[in-house]
């Protein structure tokens, strides 16, 4: 134990003797415990103005140290009240959230250690489990030997990545010479559909191919890419002197998990000479379950996969998985060793600050590989199975209500439908007024804070959105939820003067 001066010497330095420190862990870890054990009776939204949270704090840093007592105090008095609680049960907005105990567990032994895994030198068992970990994870999702894994934090990132390595892949010797000021250069493509996620905006923004050169083709009924609409905007910018890129698939978009024809689409780019990039990372866990797998059918054939195990295998933000047929051209991408680095370079044949723009990176492999081995594969898989049933339990209550309309198939965990009530004359309201009925459904569910749901848009038809994706989520909660939709759904209808 320090003396009171040694302490006070810890004090004004800014860190905690080690006794101080170990009363503080206990009783931040006391409070993650009940807080996960007690987060059903939350409220899910904060009842904050825009800026409230920031008025209660000083606008100035303070000048000498605060006590550990002081800062949690303000913790549980001004920041968590302006918290979302995505971990709680009836949270079921975007792709459902979940924090499991062997996922935070994992995540405070990564800030204790506080390691980079830049090279193998660095941090030599950040890197192997690193690798053992994007190992078991391909053999999860059945994919061959072919694939080598990198991981990155989330789905938009490892995209850029992707589509960078596309780049590289036509031989224009992009990341020599740049695309700008090269008029022997066209304007380079890239197709997905019109359900498909916005971060490929966001990688060819990015990469200097400009936001205008994404192809979005348009969907089928079941918001599927359409094969003759891809094929045509092909051929049409091959004709106008364009240069096609890539093809982004999708299996599990995010507002239907509609699973793009992938199979067909990799023909395609085989034919063409195109890159394949397959956008697995809500979906991919399907691959899981034996009669889910069909799902990933033609996925062995793309250049790239992603696959987000904090989106749907209980692992806790963020953790990305990248997997590349050609790892040595995404090395040649982005390999670059500065002379300060270089004997660390050296040391091994796997260095991941290789493969990306990042330098340093965070040891994200030690809390999948705390889930993986806490749950099991085969764990794993129950839990997805069970969040599959409970989606279409909650679809089937949808289907038997004649308020409601679900308006896309359930494949996965995600149900996407509306309210659609009839006026006295049994005519069905005006989709104008349906869209705005059902966006103000959305808010008066959430201002509740009983549960929280999005919203997106299908064939001009505001849907809301439900997606299970938590440990915690049980049937229980789901009829709970489907009440108070009901309830407010109620209200709402009640007050635009539609029978209910």
């Amino acid at each position: 134990m320090p003396d009171d001066k040694e302490a006070q010497a810890w004090f004004e330095l800014g860190d905690m003797p080690v006794e101080e420190f170990r009363t503080a862990l206990h009783r931040v870890a006391d409070w993650a415990a009940d807080y996960r054990e007690g987060i059903e009776d939350l409220k899910i939204s904060p009842n904050v103005a825009p800026g409230e949270i920031a008025a209660r704090l000083p606008e100035a840093p303070p000048d000498v140290a605060v006590p550990f007592k002081d800062i949690f105090r303000d913790f549980q008095k001004i920041i968590l009240p302006g918290i979302v609680h995505w971990g709680h049960p009836a949270f079921l907005g975007y792709f459902g959230s979940t924090t499991t105990a062997p996922g935070i567990l994992g995540e405070m032994l990564v800030a204790a250690l506080n390691v980079s895994a830049m090279t193998w030198r660095t941090s030599p068992a950040a890197t192997e489990l690193e690798t053992l970990v994007l190992d078991w994870l391909r053999q999860m999702l059945g994919l061959s030997r072919d694939f080598t894994g990198v991981v990155y934090d989330t789905a938009s990132v490892a995209v850029l990545h992707a589509l960078a390595a596309a780049r590289e892949n036509l031989g224009l010797d992009a990341r020599a010479l740049g695309l700008c000021g090269r008029p022997e250069v066209p304007a380079l493509r890239v197709y997905a559909s019109d359900q498909a996620h916005s971060s490929v905006e966001k990688a060819v923004i990015t990469l200097g191919i400009g936001e205008r050169n994404v192809r979005r083709v348009s969907s089928d009924a079941t918001y599927r890419i359409g094969i003759s609409a891809l094929r045509s905007a092909i051929e049409a910018d091959l004709r106008d002197g364009l240069l096609p890129m890539a093809v982004v698939a999708t299996v599990g978009t995010t507002s239907t998990t509609s699973v793009d024809p992938v199979e067909e689409i990799a023909a395609l780019c085989h034919e063409y000479r195109l890159w394949l990039h397959v956008d697995a990372a809500y979906g991919g866990a399907m691959a899981l379950l034996p009669e889910g797998r069909h799902l990933m059918n033609g996925v062995e054939a793309a250049d790239s996969i992603v696959v987000n195990p904090h989106k749907w295998l209980f692992v806790p933000l963020d953790f990305s998985a990248l997997y590349v047929r050609r790892p040595e051209l995404l090395r040649a991408t982005f390999s670059l060793v500065p002379e300060y680095l270089r004997g660390d370079a050296e040391q091994a044949e796997c260095n991941y600050m290789d493969y990306g723009i990042q330098l340093g990176r965070r040891f994200r492999a030690l809390k999948v590989w705390m889930v993986i081995r806490s749950f099991g594969s085969r764990g794993l898989a129950t839990r997805i199975r069970e969040h599959i049933r409970l989606a279409s339990l909650f679809a089937f209550w949808l289907d038997a209500d004649p308020q409601f309309e679900v308006l896309a198939p359930v494949t996965m965990a995600v149900v996407c439908f509306r309210i659609a009530p009839h006026t006295a004359g049994s005519t069905r309201v005006a989709d104008e007024e349906l869209n705005g009925l059902n966006r103000r459904l959305v808010e008066a569910v959430n201002r509740t804070g009983e549960a929280y749901l999005t919203h997106t848009t299908l064939n001009g038809h505001v849907a809301m959105r439900l997606a299970v994706g938590n440990v915690l989520t049980t049937a229980r909660h789901l009829t709970r939820v489907y009440d108070l939709i009901r309830r407010e759904a109620a209200h709402l209808v009640a007050a635009v003067g539609a029978s209910y």
